[in-house]
């Protein structure tokens, strides 16, 4: 069956590569994006009737509204929601001003969240639809030089835990989609920020030479990813999470390996704060 896409950041990149994989599948979509000039140049070939174009900040909820109405107006109906939009903070977070934290926050946090707002009440109304959001591989795993994004995906991941357990009996899912190092404009000057600060013990650990060799050698595809996320919405029942990318699985495993381990090791310590019998 066609489905209607919502899709938030679709400029460029994983959003873009979702929106021409949903159209080829058939269905229709709503892409969205700061810039419709943007949207214009990056769907100038697709097929109209099948898609809108509607500018979204995601630190303008009225924007956020408006978009959603697009949607409604035009389709009747959202079945599918792909919050992608987003960028990076990078460096050390004492280099890190306040206010670029915050900003980060806006984006990657509250953004989504306003965009949940205006989506779920409709999909809660049809008693059916698909969320997908995008996290990362960072929302599992801190690392060094990102530590405010890392911090901005693992609260993606617990809201998204926690609102898959309150929609899922209206027959909504929520999946997150944790990405490893995807070639996309996510490292370009265009996209990512840096710390404005620089404190000479951190001189070591400078986020430009951490991250600045991964542009353009990434090894995920997001073409490839736009599809997959096709075939996870056409499944009865998707996955909870989803790491995309053999990074992100290498990682994530690595990860839970040894949290795992830990816990294992401090088994008697951790269940000796129970109340005594």
């Amino acid at each position: 069956m066609s489905q209607v896409w919502f899709i938030t950041g679709a400029g460029r990149g994983i959003g873009a590569h979702t929106v021409k994989a949903a159209l080829q599948a058939g269905h229709r979509v709503v892409a969205t994006a700061r810039s419709l000039d943007q949207l214009r140049s990056a769907h100038a070939d697709a097929p109209q009737e099948r898609l809108a174009l509607a500018a979204l900040d995601l630190t303008s909820p009225a924007q956020i509204d408006a978009a959603v109405q697009v949607a409604l107006e035009r389709f009747g109906r959202i079945d599918v929601l792909v919050n992608n939009a987003g960028y990076g903070l990078l460096g050390n977070f004492e280099e890190v001003q306040e206010e670029a934290i915050e900003r980060q926050f806006a984006t990657n946090v509250f953004g989504l969240m306003h965009v949940m707002r205006a989506v779920l009440p409709v999909m809660r109304r049809q008693r059916s639809g698909r969320v997908f959001n995008l996290s990362s591989i960072a929302g599992l795993i801190g690392f060094q030089g990102a530590s405010v994004y890392c911090a901005s995906k693992f609260a993606v991941e617990g809201l998204s835990a926690s609102i898959a357990t309150e929609v899922e009996r209206f027959g909504i899912s929520v999946t997150l989609v944790e990405p490893g190092f995807f070639r996309t404009d996510f490292l370009e000057p265009t996209s990512v920020s840096y710390a404005a600060a620089n404190i000479g013990d951190y001189a070591d650990g400078d986020a430009k030479d951490i991250y600045g060799g991964y542009n353009g050698r990434q090894l995920g595809d997001p073409a490839r990813l736009g599809t997959v996320l096709v075939e996870l919405a056409a499944m009865p029942s998707p996955p909870k999470h989803f790491l995309a990318g053999s990074d992100a699985v290498g990682m994530a495993t690595g990860s839970l390996q040894a949290r795992l381990d830990e816990i294992r090791a401090f088994e008697t310590l951790s269940t000796s704060t129970d109340h005594a019998a």
